[in-house]
């Protein structure tokens, strides 16, 4: 058996390998015996039809067997003896299978990039200054009594207004794209709120409780040539119901609802505490996304297309829950799969990147995690909750996929603390991190 292998790129390689025409013959003779016992000719008692008959019906059948089985035979013997490691499947090609020749086939495969980790020590980084925002516990406030109002239906004359929330059957055509279109589906839409495609919302001011309209939209560009690839939607819509907001007052009752608070004084100086803590957070979430983009441009790489798939999936099917959550879909967005993976798939690249990079300081340190790592991390999930701590620890230590994977974390986020010990950081002002 002849082996080659050959580099298509850093990430990528191709192996071939001829198999010598005899054990090609062996094979075929072994399938066309196998074939013989079972097979079922008009005029013959199974296993007993002659061989040239089976050879002139199942000749098909015998490439697919003895092709198939040539592949698991010799395929990953040769990886393993070339040292070469396949991430994902590989892509298969080959000859047409022929007795008395030889058998050539070849195997595309993407495989992990070398990474030298050069620099990553001194990264300049620039980080925001927290900067406390009255206006923004206003915000929150004025959301958490949104969230509180009561949704009052209105009486059939009533037409649909901003602030009104609109039940809706909704289906969509997509011009040239009926693979697209979608059927009837139901939504709650805040008319005023912006949350769906431009144009959608004000569609909806003046009708009525059961009136119906067609209109046509033009939805998000698909790809990344928008000039080319913008799209229009034919939308059928049918009100339902309108219903109105009607607010609660910002009081002392209000604030009781939320359990702990007696005043709105004191829910008040609650929200300033959890508003410095989440911007706090935010900041240092936005500075180690920094951090890391400086880590990649300092050591550029490539990455295997498999695993930036894979990101993209593990991305698209996190979109689709959170939308689930909200009662939304991705019609509504105007996305689908296609949009979705040409419109995210750079992040998708430098999230792969960042995460290789990551494993090869974790290596290059000799990044440990030790049973007080562990147990700070349980404490971290139970927050403050006991019983809740121990059932934590219980199911980590019985399951030993998921606390590899908190193994994995905890040991990247001491590769991030690696990288923000050694970097050289400056604070400034939001605007002028946005100017950057």
């Amino acid at each position: 058996m002849q082996v080659h292998v050959e580099d298509i790129s850093s990430v990528q390689k191709k192996i071939t390998i001829e198999i010598p025409a005899e054990r090609v013959n062996e094979e075929i003779d072994k399938a066309y015996s196998a074939i013989q016992k079972k097979a079922k000719i008009q005029g013959f008692r199974p296993g007993k039809a002659p061989m040239h008959l089976i050879k002139r019906t199942y000749s098909d059948a015998m490439r697919d067997d003895v092709m198939r089985r040539l592949y698991q035979d010799t395929l990953y013997k040769a990886m393993d003896e070339q040292k070469v490691e396949p991430i994902d499947s590989p892509t298969i090609e080959s000859d047409v299978l022929e007795p008395g020749v030889p058998f050539k086939y070849s195997a595309v495969f993407d495989v992990m990039p070398q990474i030298l980790l050069n620099e990553y020590t001194g990264l300049i980084v620039k980080k925001e200054k927290y900067v406390a925002k009255p206006e923004n516990v206003e915000g929150e406030l004025k959301r958490m009594q949104e969230n509180m109002a009561q949704l009052i239906p209105l009486d059939e004359s009533a037409i649909v207004e901003n602030g009104h929330t609109v039940s809706v059957d909704y289906s969509i055509e997509v011009e040239g794209s009926p693979e697209e279109n979608s059927g009837a589906q139901t939504a709650e839409v805040e008319v005023g709120a912006n949350r769906l495609i431009p144009g959608f919302e004000e569609q909806l001011i003046g009708l009525k409780s059961g009136d119906s309209k067609e209109f046509t939209l033009e939805l998000p560009a698909v790809g990344e040539e928008t000039e080319t690839t913008s799209r229009k939607g034919l939308f059928s819509v049918t009100v339902k119901e309108i219903k109105r907001k009607e607010l609660p007052e910002l009081d002392d009752d209000f604030a009781q609802q939320f359990g702990e608070y007696e005043t709105m004084e004191a829910l008040h100086a609650k929200m300033v505490e959890y508003h410095e803590k989440h911007e706090k957070d935010r900041i240092e979430n936005e500075f180690k996304e920094r951090v890391i983009q400086a880590l990649i441009q300092k050591n550029p790489l490539d990455v295997p297309e498999s695993m930036v798939k894979r990101q993209l999936d593990h991305m698209f099917e996190n979109l689709k829950n959170r939308l689930k959550s909200q009662q939304m879909s991705l019609d509504m967005m105007g996305l689908d799969a296609e949009g979705f993976r040409a419109r995210f798939k750079e992040d998708a690249i430098d999230k792969v990147k960042g995460g290789l990079l990551l494993m090869a300081l974790v290596e290059k340190e000799n990044v440990t995690v030790t049973d007080d790592d562990l147990a700070s991390h349980y404490e971290k999930i139970a927050a403050g909750n006991v019983e809740m701590l121990d059932r934590i620890k219980e199911y980590y230590s019985s399951n030993q996929n998921a606390k590899g994977s908190v193994i994995s974390e905890i040991k990247e986020d001491k590769a991030i603390a690696c990288l923000i010990k050694n970097a050289v950081i400056t604070e400034v002002d939001a605007e002028q991190l946005k100017a950057a």
